[in-house]
């Protein structure tokens, strides 16, 4: 390797990075050859060719049909994903993933990957003490810090000039996912202001819902065991059934309201100094532009002052049970009036008592944003609250007791015909690496992580136990202590006990214990035949 070439890499190493778009794949050469095959820095080798782990490639697109909801070609970025910045990606082999295959599938660790280990996702209430303390750290870490290896478009590549003119911003690894949902979720920019489709997402109202969040998920629990090395660490969930308020609203967990402004966080959570990204979509819009990944104010919430009219009240548990005992996963229509699906109506479109989607109300899924009535409200910028996080998490844990019910066949999902972006064998943007549709409609065993309240009856009943046995964990040497206390007053006792009783075997015979404790006796008492006769006994009485 030359030394023009090692002074390259190391000028690369040094740009900013920032998260979907890998640092390494946002120069100029790279967009203009349209190749993203970064080096391992393990073996220096273009995706860690040099270790078997995996080689570029072209990129392989299907070619079924899409649904006829979006009518142009070649005019939105996320078109054939990811054509239009990249037609070469590292194709890991094994077990490797990653843009540079630098990175374990999900579910395995170790240097080689080859370490199986299945991860538990508890439920936030069934957290220890430590264990929430450690989760809003990370969240707020994740928050604080630039992420290393991406970085955010700020521009289509139309006003890139064809990858000349690279147009990315810093954000940080918190904001790449904040970015991630408003760019997959965003309306279609045909050029110029307020020339834009709305009809169209390619990670919600479509087949794809689930699976593209399922792989969100996933990639921001790795990326935050990555930012922290704690490689237990897993996202929770707020099991939200029978909910008549936002309970994990408190300044311990995801911070309560405000008493100064309902519509904000209360100043003594961490949360209250979050400022917002991509929270005026449809300003965006409007102008014909990207979200310039700007920090645009603070997280608002005010749980509960909602419009009624549209969330009449949160899902309850037979909600849930009606939406888990639809046999049809989904009609392949991004139509809000598709009936009878389990997608559309956990999505929260289809009415979770009848399955029809023909209802002037939100249910499930959308009606959890829409209760939040702040920055979960918004589809496109609803990741900047947390509460998305735990939110999206009980909505897989949904998706995949269905997938255990149902046990799907791979041919229920849709492979053709689909709305765009949701077809089986379509890459879901923004996602580098690459990630097809129907590779994520499998159990999350096979991905490598467990729902708690999935387990059977007594891993469950010990999971429940966490909490208290960790309270009891924290105050066991004040037990020992108040233990050891109350031995030693109990063997003070039983020692006066058994000198007194030594003290009373040392008297004469012809005292008593009655006359041994008595006052001495100033008067005999006398009584004479009239006296006792003036007292009722039982005997006269009989």
């Amino acid at each position: 390797m030359s030394q023009c070439l090692l002074f390259i890499i190391f000028i690369l190493y040094l740009v900013p990075t920032y998260q979907q778009f890998p640092r390494l794949c946002v120069t100029q050469q790279a967009l203009r050859t349209k190749e993203c095959c970064p080096v391992w820095e393990g073996d220096g080798s273009a995706c860690g060719a040099g270790s078997g782990r995996g080689s570029c490639e072209d990129v392989k697109i299907s070619e079924q049909p899409d649904g006829p909801q979006y009518p142009f070609s070649g005019l939105d970025d996320r078109e054939k994903w990811p054509l239009v910045f990249y037609n070469r990606t590292c194709q890991c082999a094994g077990n490797f993933m990653g843009f540079n295959c630098g990175d374990c599938k999900f579910g395995y660790f170790g240097d080689n990957c080859n370490e199986r280990r299945v991860s538990l996702r508890r439920n936030i209430f069934h957290l220890t003490r430590a264990e929430r303390n450690r989760l809003i750290s990370y969240l707020n870490l994740a928050k604080q810090t630039i992420s290393r290896e991406y970085v955010v478009a700020t521009g289509t590549y139309r006003e890139m000039e064809n990858g000349s003119n690279p147009m990315f911003a810093d954000v940080s690894v918190y904001d790449v996912f904040v970015w991630m949902h408003y760019y997959v979720s965003r309306n279609a920019l045909l050029g110029g202001p307020g020339n834009v489709w709305r009809n169209v997402d390619f990670g919600h109202w479509a087949p794809a819902f689930p699976p593209w969040h399922r792989v969100y998920l996933l990639h921001w629990e790795h990326e935050i065991r990555k930012l922290t090395g704690d490689m237990t660490f897993s996202i929770p969930y707020w099991d939200w059934r029978d909910a008549q308020d936002c309970e994990v609203c408190t300044d311990e967990l995801m911070g309560a309201r405000s008493p100064q402004n309902p519509n904000l966080i209360s100043p003594s959570s961490v949360f209250s100094s979050w400022k917002v990204l991509c929270s005026q979509a449809e300003e965006y819009s409007n102008r014909g532009v990207l979200c310039d990944a700007r920090n645009e104010g603070p997280l608002r919430r005010n749980p509960g002052n909602h419009n009624q009219n549209i969330v009449e009240r949160l899902p309850t548990s037979a909600d849930v049970e009606f939406t888990l005992s639809l046999p049809n996963y989904d009609t392949g229509a991004m139509d809000r009036t598709a009936n009878m699906s389990f997608r559309n109506t956990l999505e929260g479109f289809g009415d979770p008592q009848t399955g029809l989607g023909s209802s002037s109300r939100l249910g499930m899924h959308a009606s959890l944003h829409v209760f939040m009535n702040g920055s979960m409200s918004s589809v496109q910028g609803s990741a900047n609250d947390p509460i998305f996080m735990l939110h999206h998490a009980f909505v897989d844990s949904i998706y995949e007791q269905w997938l255990r019910r149902h046990k799907p066949s791979p041919s229920q999902y849709p492979e053709s015909n689909a709305p765009i972006g949701h077809n089986g064998d379509y890459h879901m943007p923004p996602f580098i690496p690459l990630h097809r549709n129907k590779e994520y409609f499998i159990s999350s065993k096979d991905l490598g992580y467990e729902y708690s309240y999935l387990l059977d009856a007594n891993q469950r009943l010990a999971e429940s136990m966490r909490p208290y046995l960790d309270e009891l964990h924290d105050v066991w040497p004040w037990l020992i202590l108040a233990v050891l206390c109350g031995g030693i007053v109990t063997v003070a006792i039983a020692i006066a006990i058994l000198l007194a009783k030594h003290r009373f075997k040392a008297l004469p015979r012809r005292k008593s214990w009655k006359n041994f404790f008595a006052l001495p006796e100033k008067q005999p008492l006398i009584w004479n035949n009239e006296t006792e006769a003036s007292h009722h006994n039982y005997q006269t009485t009989m």
